[in-house]
């Protein structure tokens, strides 16, 4: 039989093994099998484990850890160090992915010190366990331990059930999407520890002021529904006009918060957060007052109140570096 140099062998492959030193020699092994008897040799040496026995499960494992390890090396990130410490300095100043490769772009020409996002994330998630890993995905927006499918989560947006007599975002006035006329606002839940308890987010689109409502009697469509109204009613009609929303069934009360509040809700497609950028985008920063894990349920109102204010006391770039609270304010007063 023609013997292969350049042979790889199969989890079949290394049970014959085990079952066949039993009984015949490494060559005869190697023949039956149809590769060189080197290959053999050094499969026995890597499979076997602790107490001197070929194992085949044992061999399986460290052949996939070092098919793992060769895919590793070949990553840019693994090879490049001048990128690998701009891509770790940004992570852990709370870039995102997008943010440090676009940043990439206008910092250097060269091809080497180019990635993309996706490269990026890919990179984080294979990382092995440890205090880098950590540090990494800390610095990300949603801290997950385990990369989620974009597709999968996309299927299960899909899969959730229509909201009765929903209008789509498709259906907003211009006025809401290129933010010309203030009144128009994001809005969204903020899960706590164990998914038992939550605050819900509002943020106007034109000023980014910030509102944080407390959920005491829990979030389903109810209790949402009376306490945004509660929220929302206090302000001047010329700024509470229309709500956009993801598709939660928090929100299937709609109909009955329009008709307690004067408010229109429109609700975003599936799947497509940046439909509520503002909205997402604040809540990241939320996110920095109260990380994954945190029960809301111990937060008081005052402690609400006192995030609320410093969010809306902080410069936003997207403002000219003006405070929200001065904008909102000054909206305000027009009504006076």
């Amino acid at each position: 039989m023609k013997q292969k140099h350049h042979f790889v062998l199969t989890k079949r492959d290394r049970e014959r093994i085990e079952d066949w030193l039993e009984v015949h020699t490494q060559t005869e092994i190697a023949k039956r099998i149809g590769c060189h008897p080197s290959t053999i040799c050094r499969e026995v040496v890597r499979g076997t484990d602790c107490t001197g026995i070929y194992r085949a499960v044992y061999a399986e494992k460290k052949a996939q850890s070092r098919i793992r390890s060769r895919k590793l090396g070949k990553r840019k990130l693994f090879q490049n160090l001048a990128l690998q410490t701009y891509v770790h300095s940004g992570l852990q100043n709370k870039w995102s992915p997008k943010q440090i490769a676009e940043t990439l772009k206008t910092s250097y020409t060269e091809s080497t010190m180019q990635i993309s996002p996706e490269a990026i994330y890919q990179y984080i998630y294979i990382l092995p366990r440890g205090s880098l890993k950590k540090t990494l995905i800390e610095g990300l927006r949603r801290s997950h331990k385990y990369r989620r499918s974009p597709r999968k989560e996309k299927q299960d947006e899909e899969m959730r059930g229509k909201i009765a007599g929903m209008l789509s975002i498709h259906e907003r006035p211009n006025e809401v999407a290129d933010r010309t006329i203030p009144g128009h606002w994001e809005g969204d839940l903020i899960i706590g520890k164990y998914k038992r308890s939550a605050i819900a987010t509002l943020v106007e689109r034109t000023t980014r002021y910030t509102i944080l409502v407390p959920l005491r009697a829990g979030k389903d469509a109810v209790s949402v529904r009376l306490a945004l109204a509660e929220k929302l009613s206090k302000l001047p009609k010329h700024l509470a006009c229309t709500l956009t929303y993801d598709q939660g069934k928090e929100m299937s009360q709609h109909v009955q918060f329009t008709i307690d509040t004067g408010i229109q809700v429109f609700f975003a497609d599936p799947a497509s957060p940046w439909q509520r950028g503002t909205n997402e985008n604040t809540n990241g920063l939320i996110r920095q007052f109260y990380p994954k894990g945190t029960d809301f349920s111990l937060l008081s109102d005052a402690e609400l109140q006192e995030t609320e204010d410093l969010l809306n006391g902080r410069p936003r770039q997207c403002l000219g570096f003006a405070f929200p609270k001065e904008k909102f304010y000054d909206l305000v007063a027009l009504d006076c």
